[in-house]
Order: C-alpha cells, then sequence, then structure tokens
C-alpha cells in the first residue's frame, strides 16, 4: 500500500507567543518496548491539564486555605476574599449582565441538572437530539428533540418550527457552542436570535466552547451560560452556571444545608437565602473556584493566541488525516465549519479501542475512543460515514498540543495501517490493553 508523504513546511507553523503553559508539558511516558517519549496529550476535549499560572496560584492560596463566609479568622476572610473575588473573574469571562448570577457548581453536568431543576413548572425545552449526554438527560419528560440537519439553515429552520409548535407559556432552548464529537461550532447566536423571537430562554453548553474561544452573553444574547473548570485547564472541581437570577431565585434550593439558609426555626422552618447562596449549600469549593478563575482570567488574555495556535495545528492534523488510507472523518454539516480542534474518526480495519491502546503504548499517544457521552450523534455519524464501527476515536487539541505531538500521531497512524500493532493485546476490564503491560506505573502509584 502506497501513503502519500505528508510535508509539515506547506502546514503554518503553531503560535507559541503569548500561549500559556501547562504543567504536563515534556511529562515522559513510557512504551511497551521499553523506551520513554514526551506524552502526545491528544485528550484535551475530556479533561484539559493544569495551566502553569493556575497551578502557581493555588499553590500560593493554600496555605491561607480555610473556612468561607462565616469565619472571624484571617485566612477565613482571606479565602472569603478570595471565593467571591472569582465571581467577579467568571462575569468579566463570559461577558455576564449586570444582574447575572454567577454560581458556583461541580461541572457542566452539575450546572445543567441544577437548572433543569430551577425552571418554572411546565416549562418546555427545546434542544437538538446530538447533544452531550450533560445537555440531553436533565431534562427527560419534558424535552423536544430536534433531529440535527446536514447544514446549519435547516437547524435554524427546524429550532423555528419547534419553537413556534410547543406550547405555551415558559420556553428554553439547549444549545450547544461545540460539538464534543466533530468540534464543529453551532450557530449560538442565529439560534439565541430565534428563540428571543419566540419569547423563549436560551442555556448554552460552553464546556467545549470556553477553552477554545471567547463566550461572550451579552453579544450571543443568550439567557445562561454552563461551563466545567476542568474542560478550562483548572482541573479541581468546579464549574460555573451564569445567567438571568429570578427563574434560580424562584426555586428551591438545588442542595438543603448550610449557606443556603437565612433563618431556621425549630420546627425547622425555613427562610432560605437569595441566589447565588441558596444553590451553594454546603462547605464550597474554594480552591476549585479560585482555579476556575484563574483560568478564566489567563485564558481571557491569551484568547488570540489560543486560537491562532489551535488552528494551525487543527489544519496540519485534518490535511495529515486526508492523506491515509481508511481514515473517515465524522462531520455533522456539510461542508466547511468552523470548528474548534476538536476530529473523531475511524480507521477502516481496526477497532477504536484497540487503535486508541496501540497509540498509547507503542507510541505515547493519548487519545479518546468510544462514543463520547453522546451516543446519538456518535451513532448516527458513524452511521453516515459508511464505517462499519461502533465507535471512534477522537483527537483533541489544546494549550499542551504541539506539532511534534500531531506529527508523532500521523506517523503512527500510517505505521499502524502498513505494518498493523507490533505487540499483542487482550481485552481487560472491557478495555484493549498490551498483553503483557510492562509499562511501570509512577512511583506515587506504587508505595
Amino acid at each position: 500500500m502506497t501513503i502519500a508523504p505528508v510535508r509539515p513546511a506547506t502546514y503554518p507553523a503553531p503560535v507559541r507567543a503569548a500561549v500559556p503553559g501547562v504543567r504536563c508539558a515534556g511529562v515522559p511516558a513510557p512504551l511497551v518496548d521499553g523506551r520513554r517519549v514526551e506524552y502526545a496529550n491528544l485528550d484535551h476535549g475530556a479533561s484539559a491539564p493544569c495551566l502553569d499560572a493556575v497551578a502557581d496560584a493555588v499553590d500560593e492560596f493554600l496555605p491561607y486555605y480555610a473556612s468561607v463566609h462565616r469565619g472571624a479568622g484571617y485566612f477565613s476572610q482571606i479565602s472569603t476574599k478570595v471565593y467571591e473575588g472569582a465571581r467577579a473573574s467568571l462575569r468579566a469571562f463570559t461577558g455576564a449582565r449586570e444582574r447575572d448570577a454567577v454560581v458556583f457548581t461541580r461541572n457542566t453536568t452539575d450546572a445543567l441538572n441544577l437548572l433543569a431543576e430551577s425552571v418554572p413548572r411546565g416549562t418546555s425545552v427545546v434542544l437538538f437530539d446530538t447533544e452531550h449526554h450533560a445537555a440531553l438527560l436533565p431534562w427527560r419528560g419534558r424535552v423536544t428533540h430536534v433531529p440535527t440537519p446536514r447544514d446549519v439553515h435547516s437547524a435554524l429552520s427546524e429550532v423555528d418550527t419547534a419553537l413556534a409548535e410547543s406550547p405555551e407559556g415558559p420556553r428554553l432552548l439547549v444549545v450547544c457552542g461545540a460539538s464534543n464529537v466533530t468540534g464543529e461550532l453551532w450557530p449560538v447566536a442565529e439560534l439565541a436570535a430565534i428563540a428571543r423571537r419566540h419569547g423563549a430562554r436560551t442555556v448554552l453548553d460552553a464546556a467545549q466552547l470556553a477553552p477554545h474561544r471567547p463566550v461572550d452573553i451579552r453579544a450571543l444574547d443568550v439567557d445562561y451560560v454552563v461551563l466545567s473548570g476542568h474542560k478550562c485547564y483548572a482541573p479541581y472541581g468546579a464549574g460555573a452556571l451564569i445567567g438571568r437570577a429570578d427563574w434560580l431565585n424562584a426555586a428551591q434550593p438545588y442542595l438543603a444545608g448550610g449557606g443556603a439558609t437565612k433563618l431556621v426555626n425549630e420546627q425547622l422552618g425555613v427562610s432560605w437565602a437569595k441566589v447565588p447562596e441558596r444553590h451553594e449549600a454546603g462547605s464550597p469549593n474554594v480552591v476549585g473556584v479560585h482555579a476556575l478563575a484563574v483560568a478564566a482570567k489567563t485564558l481571557g488574555r491569551s484568547a488570540e493566541a489560543v486560537a491562532e495556535h489551535e488552528n494551525a495545528l487543527l489544519d496540519r492534523l485534518r490535511a495529515g488525516l486526508a492523506t491515509i488510507p481508511g481514515v473517515r472523518e465524522l462531520s455533522l454539516f456539510d461542508g466547511a465549519r468552523e470548528r474548534v480542534g476538536v476530529v473523531s474518526f475511524t480507521l477502516d480495519g481496526i477497532e477504536s479501542g484497540l487503535l486508541a491502546a496501540v497509540l498509547s503504548a507503542e507510541h505515547g499517544i493519548g487519545v479518546r475512543d468510544g462514543k463520547f457521552c453522546a451516543h446519538i450523534a456518535t451513532g448516527r455519524l458513524l452511521a453516515e460515514s459508511g464505517a462499519e464501527a461502533e465507535t471512534a476515536v477522537r483527537v483533541s487539541i489544546g494549550l499542551g498540543t504541539r506539532a511534534e505531538h500531531i506529527e508523532r500521531l500521523l506517523a503512527a497512524l500510517r505505521a499502524i495501517v502498513l505494518y498493523g500493532p507490533s505487540w499483542d493485546y487482550a481485552i481487560v476490564d472491557g478495555k484493549y490493553a498490551p498483553s503483557p503491560d510492562p509499562r511501570p506505573l509512577p512511583a506515587f502509584l506504587e508505595e
């Protein structure tokens, strides 16, 4: 089989100046043949590595960590200031309106479930059926699923019809910023305008968008934004729901407990606090919130360089994949649609799970395989691609990605097409793994 060579010089070099550094850069990974290579993390779409700025900020804060809000001690006052100051950082990062609430959550899934518990009774919810499960599942029993068409114009028309035919009363449109399967950008502003015309509100799932592109609530004219810290290079367990406060104030608290109350009497009668405290019961994750705020500031300052860096690498990746026989790239929309650094594909003749295992064990490359918590979308795209596969491989680019990582991936895929795996593999706990697997674990796991 002849495989056309890729000439890297024909692609623009990725931008490095002003791109924030990540803590995993240069960390080696062992291979099954005994060698070690720099780990190529091409799985940013699942969880992004920690920014250097975030890790440094957390280390600086940790000696002062203490209780938040009600502590009289000096460290408690510092922690409270850090926690509340983070709301301003998230407000600036998302272009929030003056009266928008900033409620801290665990992640995007938590934020969407909080909103689902807070919408008024009888609210009609409209969304595309190809959404990530975090956006798809919280609304079960009260949602209109719109099948995703192959072109953006039809998508707008389908939403217009669905909202026009939805029952009278409160309405909510759930919109994805960027597909976690294909990286393609959705026409958020246009969809929000249609929702506004029908008197509906819009929530933007920015989990895959916020790490890569600016998010502006006012410019997009959406009502709510949800995002995760672990996808924004702040893997300390915090996320956020930002948006209009009225539905949140009228809803029962998401969790009942300390911090969400103003007064509790002996009969357990409760006067609840208003947002954001109303939905932040319990001791808050001040370290995670601080990490998220620092990440937001860092990404906000570097937005142009981040996009330029990722676009150059994405162009290099897609051009290279197009030269490899048997690669089938998945795409939601016909034609060239702007996307963030996410590409999913299959390779004829090799299962995606095995391909991911080979890339890791023999080449030090981390990718994701499966249906990416978007089973409907992935299943449909696999069927449309003509692939005889039930799952795909996803490559997701981020700030930890270098041109060498892309070239190594492309070279590895060519080698696999020509020669297949060079090691034996077996199913272990439902996943492909080297058999045997001689790779040592890091010392902290061996103790």
